[in-house]
């Protein structure tokens, strides 16, 4: 499927792409500066967290709960990782295993680590304004 959207239809895209997740891994790929922390800020948004969604660069990884303290979502940006291994020490595998959403962007920095049920978010520049996912 291909969607085609501007900043300002981030609202609606958001809930389509939710309507449309068949798995609960999702994998955006996507060259530095495309959206993919700011699709993910309204994605998670839409399901309803409380908190605002930052880029987890420096952490690595942001945990967000909803009004009720349920846990909704992780988000991982693995851009700044070196290799799989730290991946792994900080226990990746238990995350996949999670009842909740995993974002992962910088997938390909961990493309052995990725279990089978994933799903893959491919964003694409058309210009300032409009951006390409393909999924």
């Amino acid at each position: 499927m291909k969607l085609q959207f501007t900043i300002a239809e981030l609202h609606k895209v958001s809930k389509q792409l939710l309507s449309n997740f068949s798995q609960n891994i999702i994998c955006f790929h996507g060259p530095m500066g495309v959206g993919k922390t700011t699709l993910i800020k309204a994605i998670i948004k839409e399901l309803g967290v409380i908190d605002s969604g930052n880029s987890p660069t420096f952490g690595l990884v942001n945990e967000y709960h909803n009004a009720k303290g349920e846990l909704i979502a992780y988000h991982f940006d693995f851009y700044r990782i070196e290799n799989e291994e730290e991946a792994l020490d900080m226990g990746i595998e238990e995350y996949f295993n999670a009842n909740a959403y995993v974002f992962i962007e910088w997938p390909e920095k961990i493309g052995t680590l990725l279990p089978d049920n994933h799903q893959k978010l491919q964003l694409q520049l058309i210009d300032e304004n409009t951006r390409l996912i393909e999924f």
